[in-house]
């Protein structure tokens, strides 16, 4: 099969990234598989495994899609038109909370987490997946003296505010990976404590080698995270995971390897506690979001459709387009 990975970034991600890692793991481990890829990607990409092909947005979409692919993999571009872009078999995975109405429109829409697929009215998902192997060995032999909280944390739904809370009331270190100590972007935030250390914005051997070091990830989120890239990369360092229990965090997050709750005095009492298994912990990580497993589950719906099928019986929407911040009791 012959599948065309279409995504408006540039590719491979050097440092910080989120879709753009998913969608080239995803290609990496369709050609391990047997199959052809090839990337529409921003100028500047470029790849040892794949072809690679100019994405221009300002130019219509269909011309620029290959006549020989067999199916088309589009990433969350809300500017598409399926009735316009496309003559050829094609999907979209939503990456996001999708909250404009050309998204809608895409009966062969994927989501990444029954939880995001549940509030979009559809059954249709594929968990993300990652290439572990890039990410290098654990060192289990090391000493673990603090925690991390891996975010973007201007993001007041990331809510490292919660984080350093819970981390303050534990006792514990905690070290900030996506945020400097004095921020204005967001609003006024200084943090004097000086257990709470801050890396801002980390990426490849400094981002190891932070989490080889961590015992843990506080992450309290205040959103319906659709799924949570930092959940998995924090499990596969050993880390266990001390969040809230919303969005798809409950299905990635199980009474073995982490703690759920809405409560920082609950989240601070688990951590003091913390007895989890990191080895288990990365297991458990590596066996259910490896990028081959997430290969395998988009060559299901690629199938479906080659057959002439849909994946959703009625186009995807949103069902709660809320902005608030979910409740948290510090």
């Amino acid at each position: 099969m012959h599948v065309l990975l279409v995504h408006n970034a540039i590719i491979p991600v050097f440092a910080y990234g989120g879709t753009e890692r998913v969608v080239w793991d995803l290609g990496k481990a369709l050609v391990r598989l047997g199959h052809k890829v090839t990337f529409l990607a921003r100028p500047g990409s470029r790849c040892d495994f794949a072809d690679v092909l100019p994405l221009d947005r300002k130019k219509p979409l269909k011309p620029q899609i290959p006549r020989h692919v067999d199916i088309v993999h589009v990433q969350t571009l809300p500017d598409f038109d399926a009735d316009t872009d496309f003559d050829l078999p094609f999907l979209m995975t939503e990456h996001g909370n999708a909250t404009t109405a050309p998204t809608h429109r895409f009966l062969n829409t994927v989501f990444i987490s029954k939880d995001q697929a549940a509030r979009h009215n559809s059954d249709q998902y594929v968990y993300n997946g990652l290439d572990w192997d890039a990410y290098g060995p654990v060192d289990f032999a090391r000493r673990r003296d603090y925690y991390h909280f891996l975010a973007k944390a201007a993001a007041p739904e990331k809510n490292v505010r919660g984080a350093i809370d819970v981390a303050r009331a534990a006792g514990e270190r905690l070290e900030v990976l996506g945020g400097r100590r004095l921020n204005f972007r967001r609003g006024f935030r200084f943090t004097p404590w000086p257990s709470i250390g801050f890396n801002g914005m980390v990426g490849g051997e400094k981002k190891s080698r932070l989490l080889n070091g961590s015992r843990g990830l506080i992450y309290p989120i205040r959103w319906t995270e659709p799924f949570g890239l930092v959940v998995i990369e924090s499990l596969y360092f050993g880390c266990p995971v001390f969040g809230t229990p919303y969005g798809s965090l409950p299905e990635l997050v199980g009474g073995e390897v982490g703690f759920l709750s809405t409560s920082a005095s609950e989240l601070a009492r688990a951590v003091r506690d913390n007895a989890f298994d990191p080895r288990r912990c990365h297991d458990y990580a590596r066996e259910s979001f490896n990028a081959t497993a997430m290969a395998r589950g988009y060559l299901e719906k690629y199938e479906i459709i080659l057959n002439g099928g849909k994946l959703n019986a009625s186009r995807p929407w949103l069902t709660d387009k809320s902005v608030d911040l979910l409740p948290w009791k510090a």
